[in-house]
C-alpha cells in the first residue's frame, strides 16, 4: 500500500482555484482586462501576460494619482478627494500631465439624495 504524503500548505490533496488576479497580486481584475483587450480589437494575438501586465499598471497609476491626490486635499485642509484635486495634480505633475493630456476630469458633482 503506498504511503500518501500531505503536501505542505495543502488541504487534503484538494488544491485551491485562485484567480489570475490573485495570483497576480493586484487589484483590478485581469479577467475584465483581458476581456476589454479582446473586445477592443487592438491586436490579431494578444500574450497571456499582457493583461497582467496592463492591470498591474493600471492599479500603479491608480495608487500613484491617489496618493499625490490625498497629499493634496490634506494640504488644503480638506479630509474630500475631490475631481477638482484630481485635475489639479494631474494637471500640476509632469509626467501625469503629459499622459493624461487628452483627457477631462469631471468638474460635476451628483446630487445628493
Amino acid at each position: 500500500m503506498p504511503v500518501r504524503r500531505s503536501r505542505r500548505g495543502s488541504s487534503g490533496g484538494q488544491s485551491r482555484v485562485r484567480s489570475r488576479t490573485a495570483r497576480a497580486e493586484v487589484t483590478f481584475s485581469v479577467s475584465h482586462v483581458e476581456r476589454l483587450l479582446r473586445e477592443g480589437r487592438y491586436s490579431q494575438r494578444l500574450g497571456a501576460s499582457a493583461p497582467i501586465f496592463l492591470a498591474a499598471v493600471i492599479q500603479s497609476l491608480t495608487a500613484k494619482v491617489l496618493e499625490l491626490a490625498g497629499i493634496e486635499a490634506r494640504n488644503r485642509g480638506g479630509r474630500l478627494i475631490t475631481p477638482d484635486v484630481v485635475d489639479m495634480v494631474v494637471h500640476n505633475h509632469p509626467l501625469l500631465s503629459a499622459f493624461f493630456q487628452s483627457t477631462i476630469i469631471s468638474q460635476a458633482v451628483p446630487g445628493r439624495y
